[in-house]
């Protein structure tokens, strides 16, 4: 029984970048009346969409041994996409930030945070069981 899964790794890969998110959405609303500051964005679902790759359907179709599976990824050298946000009014100074919308991103964010520490905890809990059974 492999003690450490995909599950695992996706949760505290998700718990990571969340946090990374956290903090990028900070900067963004201490930054709100720095002139000429762009609102910063962190992506990373695509990516952890394809190092979990369930389904089988987003890695890449090798038909001899000899071909490379590059499409997999896997999690050690998964990445998330930081890039300025395009969108939003653009006030006199060149800031976009929207304060507002920082911190309904932050409440989202927050929510989705604390959702995957409990399923964290939950499959735990689980392991915990199943190795402490006879």
């Amino acid at each position: 029984m492999e003690i450490e899964d995909k599950t695992l790794k996706a949760l505290a890969t998700s718990l990571n970048f969340r946090q990374m998110r956290q903090d990028l959405l900070s900067a963004n609303v201490a930054n709100a009346e720095t002139p000429g500051y762009k609102a910063k964005r962190l992506e990373f679902e695509a990516a952890l969409s394809r190092a979990l790759d369930v389904d089988g359907e987003e890695s890449m179709a090798t038909q001899d041994d000899r071909h490379y599976d590059v499409g997999g990824g896997g999690f050690t050298n998964l990445e998330p996409e930081v890039f300025d946000e395009a969108n939003g009014i653009v006030t006199e100074n060149g800031n976009n930030v929207n304060v507002d919308q920082e911190l309904a991103l932050m409440a989202e964010n927050k929510i989705l945070y604390d959702a995957s520490i409990q399923l964290l905890n939950k499959k735990l809990g689980m392991k915990k069981y199943i190795l402490g059974a006879d």
